[in-house]
């Protein structure tokens, strides 16, 4: 018999109306429970841990995400798979996070959540948590089938980190706009072998973070108060640069000046497209050939989602500047591509 573990964090699926102003706020796993009998029919031994207090995503920061991956590696031993389940404001931050924190994971972390509460009679809740139930447990002939942090969401699987959240009105809430969905969903489940990751090695947690990083997000009219204001916050390490198109910016020289004067100081900048599909080709137009020049790093086709969280994961790993450069451009845990044009 297969053993899994929900893991409790709050969010929409969970949440029932306040009485008196009609508020969504978090309840407890046991409503859930109730909301969801189909669970007791599972051929599974399912555990549930649930955070003390349900936060809404919108109140998660890095204390929630190291309590998950603590969660995760003092059960590791004694279950075959995890289920998170999450809001899903911030579920592509906290799967992106998760998924830098467990290094070499050999078992299936899925993480799932609604648009709609569970108690709702028209609620997404019940079908993404028991697919994601149904992911988690299955296996072949060489263990688990899913051997990363993953979302699964209105009938696919995407990795985690690959993820952005870009629907609020719709059920398919989440798109992986430059990587495959690792499973599509409908009366038979059929994964995409090929795109699923392997460990390498031995298990390992590494909770260490830096949040000391911001973004800068490119938009006509941004003006040197901004840019400014932005690279002289005190104590700053890195900057996720949300650029047009491929990686262009404005070629204006108080700006390529600004960015340069940062990356003399010490602080890493990384380039990321603002479009959700494509990648950053630093020097394929003149508007982004500066950037080559001062030392920005391409960030390829990652998400601006996990760009943010892989540098605060790297700035937490004690390493020298130039390896935190070096391991930006590379997939480490399949956040990007690096066949693309750099």
């Amino acid at each position: 018999m297969n053993s899994l573990l929900l893991i409790y964090t709050g969010g929409t699926i969970g949440m029932m109306e306040e009485p008196t102003t009609g508020s969504l706020i978090p309840f407890d796993f046991k409503q859930l429970q109730d909301n969801v009998p189909e669970l007791k029919r599972f051929n599974y031994h399912i555990d549930v841990v649930s955070f003390d207090d349900p936060i809404d995503s919108s109140d998660v920061n890095l204390s929630h995400w190291q309590k998950i991956a603590d969660i995760i590696t003092v059960n590791y031993e004694h279950y075959d798979g995890f289920v998170v389940l999450h809001g899903t404001d911030t579920m592509a931050y906290s799967a992106s996070a998760i998924s830098f924190m467990l290094e070499n994971l050999s078992k299936p972390v899925i993480f799932t959540g609604s648009q709609l509460p569970i108690g709702k009679l028209r609620t997404d809740g019940k079908e993404n948590l028991i697919t994601s139930i149904e992911i988690a447990a299955a296996q072949d002939a060489d263990g688990p089938i899913v051997q990363e942090v993953c979302i699964y969401f209105e009938s696919q699987l995407f990795r985690g980190n690959r993820t952005h959240k870009y629907n609020t009105e719709n059920f398919d809430a989440f798109e992986s706009a430059n990587f495959p969905a690792l499973a599509e969903v409908g009366i038979h489940i059929f994964y995409n072998h090929d795109q699923l990751l392997r460990p390498n090695g031995t298990f390992t947690i590494r909770k260490n973070f830096d949040t000391r990083v911001t973004y800068l997000k490119m938009f006509p009219g941004i003006t040197p108060a901004v840019v400014n204001g932005i690279l002289s916050i005190p104590g700053l390490k890195g900057v996720v640069l949300e650029t047009f198109g491929s990686g262009n910016t404005t070629t204006d020289k108080w700006f390529t000046d600004a960015l340069e004067n940062a990356i003399k100081s010490g602080i890493i900048i990384l380039n990321v497209s603002q479009c959700n599909q494509g990648f950053v080709a630093q020097g394929r137009y003149e508007t982004s050939s500066a950037l080559n020049r001062i030392g920005v790093i391409g960030g390829a086709d990652i998400t601006s989602e996990a760009a943010i969280i892989k540098m605060m994961y790297l700035f937490g790993q004690e390493l020298s500047p130039a390896e935190v450069k070096h391991y930006l451009g590379l997939s480490i845990r399949g956040e990007l591509s690096e066949n693309y044009e750099s």
